[in-house]
């Protein structure tokens, strides 16, 4: 089947059934986390692919399954696309991972409970976060209305509708889900099919992958002569990226200097592309996947490489430790958000990258920011900017890199 065609985002509020919503699709569970199996929410970005498949002999929506042969009349069924979902944070504290995804998104489900208020804390943060990075193609899944009665989840669709007024969800379907036992499931991907288009890619520009996950896939004990070298995980934005291309990544690692925090870059070659368990000879755009590389697993281990770009030698932008943004500050009915001050930390969300910085100079909506760790970003970029409210980091505006 190859690749993955399209990336679609999972987001929303933490427990309203985001990696349910996945394994019903999928069949895999997203937590794969010790940390996140034990406090059953999501810290990491989990990711599955699932295949659409249509029965060419029942009619729509119930035509729609991930089944090979129709669940409701058993004619094999017909492959329609395959999708790469990613499972973002819901968690107030990971908004940064939910930054980070949905800059690698070509499109959202947005996961909301009908046993509760709408819209919750981080449900009107994803939804800024949408709105600033311009993801249109929306589906909306009101989950657990197994759990309210019917007038319960007439309100609760009423307040969906209000809160989506007025942003870029206002369009978007809602579909009455029922996540613990996969109740309408032909529905969402009759809606999914119509609402998330595949985009257009562009395969003729140099080959730009942003790194969402890094690991050492070695066993412990494994002898010498059969260890592999570091895989990198994510998503090719534009190009085509084959095997045997030597590779630059940037910012790269620390050189650990004691004054201040000096990244290099580096450089090895494409060993192995795989899509799921699937192996390519070569990936683009659409979905997510794993880039084998000749570099030392101890670069890669443990989400080491989270934030970086990967890129053809020479291709890539410069690396920064000082940058300066065009910025906006969100309304926000639900807390204070005065101007930023000078020196005031923030922490900012660029591609796959989260970096703290300190405001160093601010003219009119013009200000530059000193980072602690350096980013590699093309100029135009969005950038999510989270200020301390509290003891919580909160979204309080977006910008564009100059």
């Amino acid at each position: 089947m190859g690749q993955a065609e399209v990336n679609i985002g999972l987001l929303g509020h933490v427990e309203h059934g985001k990696t349910s919503v996945v394994r019903c699709l999928t069949g895999v569970w997203t937590l794969v986390h010790s940390e996140e199996k034990r406090r059953g929410i999501t810290i990491k970005l989990g990711y599955a692919d699932a295949v659409f498949r249509k029965c060419p002999q029942c009619p729509e929506p119930e035509a729609f399954t991930t089944e090979e042969k129709c669940p409701k009349c058993g004619a094999a069924s017909e492959i329609l696309r395959r999708v790469s979902f990613l499972d973002a944070p819901g968690h107030e504290t990971l908004m940064a991972t939910a930054i980070a995804a949905s800059t690698i998104i070509d499109g959202a489900i947005l996961v909301i409970a009908a046993n509760e208020e709408c819209p919750q804390p981080q449900t009107l943060e994803h939804m800024m976060i949408l709105d600033i990075l311009g993801v249109k193609n929306i589906v909306i899944v009101q989950n657990k209305v197994d759990l309210v009665d019917k007038a319960k989840a007439k309100a609760n669709y009423e307040q969906i509708t209000s809160f989506v007024k007025g942003t870029i969800a206002e369009k978007a379907p809602i579909i009455p889900f029922v996540a613990n036992y996969c109740l309408n499931m032909d529905v969402l991907i009759g809606e999914i099919q119509k609402h998330i288009p595949t985009p257009k890619r562009n395969l003729e520009a140099s080959p730009r992958m942003y790194i969402a996950r890094s690991f050492d896939v070695n066993r412990p004990g494994t002898e010498i002569n059969k260890l592999v070298g570091g895989v990198v995980g994510g998503s090719l934005i534009q190009g085509e990226l084959k095997c045997n291309d030597e590779i630059e990544i940037r910012p790269g690692v620390s050189k650990g200097e004691k004054d201040k925090e000096v990244y290099e870059a580096i450089t090895s070659k494409v060993t192995a592309l795989s899509a799921g368990k699937e192996r390519l000879g070569s990936a683009v755009p659409g979905g997510l996947m794993a880039v084998g590389t000749g570099l030392d697993p101890s670069l890669t281990k443990a989400d080491t490489l989270v934030g970086n770009i990967l890129g053809k030698i020479g291709t890539l932008p410069e690396t920064s430790n000082i940058i300066e943004i065009e910025f906006h500050i969100l309304k926000r009915p639900d807390m204070e958000n005065p101007p930023f001050k000078l020196n005031e930390p923030l922490v900012l969300g660029i591609g796959t990258s989260t970096s703290v910085g300190f405001v160093q100079k601010i003219k009119k909506n013009v200000m530059t920011v000193a980072l602690k760790r350096p980013v590699c970003a093309e100029k135009k970029g969005k950038i999510a900017i989270s200020r301390k409210v509290g003891q919580r980091w909160r979204l309080c505006g977006f910008g564009v890199l100059q």
